[in-house]
């Protein structure tokens, strides 16, 4: 297996959103990042180097997002959480806090992270691996 490699101009063809708020340094400084939510050695859950680098543009488009990549100043906007409820008379805005890195909550922050969330959701399933047939049988002096 190899690792993905970031491509920053394909990228930012899929992304074009980041285009002018994300530089190229600042993208690979991102993918790095993802590679903290999703494995990018040859002991990822995802075999197939195409479809891991497609879910980890994912997340870079996720976390650019999060640190103001589609902000005018290119800031985050400082709020932290999931907004749960607004309201407009004296401006009111409910957000939820406790958001964990690496839960669906802290991915449903986007629509990138909530596309990572759903594509990804065969390696959070469990998987049964049944034992050997030569464990799995009785030794003779137990019978």
């Amino acid at each position: 297996m190899a690792i993905a490699v970031f491509d920053y101009a394909a990228w930012s063809s899929r992304y074009p959103e980041f285009a002018g708020g994300v530089d190229a340094n600042r993208a690979a400084l991102f993918f790095a990042e993802a590679g903290l939510y999703l494995d990018n050695t040859d002991a990822s859950p995802v075999s197939d180097v195409a479809t891991r680098l497609m879910l980890l543009n994912m997340l870079v488009a996720h976390i650019a997002v999060l640190a103001g990549g589609l902000e005018p100043d290119g800031k985050p906007t400082g709020v932290v959480g999931r907004v749960s409820g607004a309201s407009e008379g004296s401006v009111s805005l409910t957000i939820e806090t406790g958001l964990l890195p690496g839960t669906a909550v802290w991915f449903q922050q986007t629509p990138y992270g909530l596309s990572f969330w759903q594509a990804t959701l065969n390696l959070r399933q469990a998987r049964y691996i049944p034992a050997p047939a030569y464990i799995s049988q009785r030794p003779s002096w137990r019978q």
